[in-house]
């Protein structure tokens, strides 16, 4: 299955990818409504570390792993895995105890505290590429074919 891949060398820690990735998963799909006018601003499925003082930057997004250990750690069955192998979180079903968030060991799941519910990437469903990969302007993140854990 095709998974985004970061290439830390070439980070510049510039958040883009998160930006992108609030944008598309706002009502609006407007950057500007998105941030400063929606009454839920989603909060992004990709977060940009920074080490180093940020000398070294890389954006950090769900592996949509193999064997998921976010999915086992579910204890209301939010998270499933499509037969494409997408790790999806349904969001009416979660019950925001926070076991995925503690069990993946990328820390690729976020707590949406607004919501109480758990929140990861989803790759975009609706594009053809993520949102955050063609945001890029250093193709530091690449959406390829590739395995994972």
């Amino acid at each position: 299955m095709k998974r985004i891949y970061m290439i830390e060398d070439v980070c510049i820690g510039c958040h883009l990818c998160e930006v992108a990735c609030i944008t598309e998963h706002s009502q609006s799909k407007n950057p500007v409504k998105a941030f400063l006018h929606e009454e839920y601003r989603p909060i992004s499925r990709c977060t940009v570390e920074e080490w180093d003082g940020g000398v070294v930057s890389f954006s950090t997004t769900c592996r949509h792993c193999d064997e998921p250990d976010c999915l086992r750690a579910c204890i209301s069955g939010a998270i499933q895995k499509d037969d494409k192998g997408v790790v999806r979180i349904d969001t009416e079903q979660c019950v925001g105890c926070w076991s995925c968030v503690m069990a993946c060991p990328y820390g690729a799941v976020q707590r949406n505290l607004t919501k109480k519910k758990a929140n990861k990437c989803d790759l975009c469903p609706d594009r053809t590429s993520p949102a955050c990969v063609d945001a890029c302007p250093n193709r530091a993140l690449v959406y390829k074919e590739g395995s994972q854990k």
